[in-house]
């Protein structure tokens, strides 16, 4: 709860209120750390979570009038939070360990270069852990630390000052690969983003096509990650690459290549500019760190 001091954190929890049983759990996982102070506020994505009967003492709310999407409801609920450190929650998601956030605060302190932290997820009843919850290109080992170059949204812990100069998740993207953005715009900073095993965050598997546009907004923000981002060619060269990467994933799926192109197409007829895009001094620092901006 916020005291007359800065609390240690800020804690979004974005929620439509269509899962108030994995709320519950959301904000009671926030509610139990131990050794840190924190500032929690639900939002409310086109619903007013103070109409919510179970709502914990200490916990605020902003209702927003209309859902805006997912990284503009997050990005609605920084300037209603106290706290240098920011933690990005999904009502979906929860923490595991009542240290976690105060694990989070020391790698912070240790490391004043340490821009965002992302731990690992896993499914509540065991199952294997998709892929997509790894932000890695490659065969980095899950079990060990290493820096990534996207985020997996649903549990994020971001410095203020880095996620404000980033120019916060992108808000008109709405869904999917808002962390992909804001990966780079920290690296932009000279900060590191890095993935911690040893932070364990819960979520269901779920298939990410149970969203209706899915297809067209996954395609569409990736040409917009592309075009908003990096210099010119790169930003085609990226695009084109994940156009042919989508090709030969939908062997299987034909069906799925018409809304994939409709949505890459659409990202090439119009796309949103909030800040310059990165320099190529910046593109060859992520590079050195470990990533070509490529794929």
């Amino acid at each position: 709860m916020p005291t007359s001091e800065a609390p240690d954190f800020g804690v979004v929890i974005l929620t439509m209120g269509k899962r108030k049983k994995r709320l519950r759990m959301a904000i009671k996982s926030v509610m139990k750390q131990r050794d840190v102070t924190t500032d929690i506020l639900l939002v409310g994505n086109g619903w007013d979570p103070a109409t919510y009967e179970k709502l914990p003492e200490g916990v605020r709310t902003l209702a927003l009038p209309e859902n805006v999407g997912i990284p503009a409801g997050r990005n609605a609920g920084i300037g209603h939070v106290q706290g240098e450190l920011i933690f990005f929650l999904d009502d979906d998601a929860e923490v595991v360990d009542d240290d976690f956030l105060v694990e989070v605060r020391d790698r912070f302190d240790d490391d004043p270069d340490l821009g965002a932290l992302q731990g690992r997820v896993f499914d509540p009843k065991g199952k294997g852990a998709p892929s997509r919850w790894v932000p890695r290109l490659g065969r980095s080992e899950v079990e060990k630390p290493f820096a990534a170059f996207s985020l997996w949204e649903g549990a994020v812990a971001v410095r203020r000052d880095v996620v404000e100069a980033a120019g916060r998740w992108p808000g008109d993207f709405f869904y999917a690969h808002e962390g992909i953005e804001l990966a780079w715009r920290v690296w932009e900073q000279r900060k590191k983003v890095i993935y911690d095993p040893d932070l364990r965050v819960y979520h269901p598997i779920k298939k990410p096509t149970r969203h209706a546009q899915y297809f067209h907004l996954s395609a569409r923000n990736r040409v917009w990650v592309a075009r908003r981002n990096l210099p010119a060619p790169l930003s085609a060269i990226y695009a084109t690459n994940w156009a042919l990467i989508q090709v030969a994933r939908s062997v299987k799926q034909p069906a799925t290549l018409k809304p994939w192109f409709g949505g890459w197409w659409a990202g090439w007829r119009e796309c949103p500019h909030d800040q310059p895009k990165m320099g190529w001094k910046s593109v060859g620092f992520i590079a050195k760190n470990g990533r070509l901006l490529v794929l």
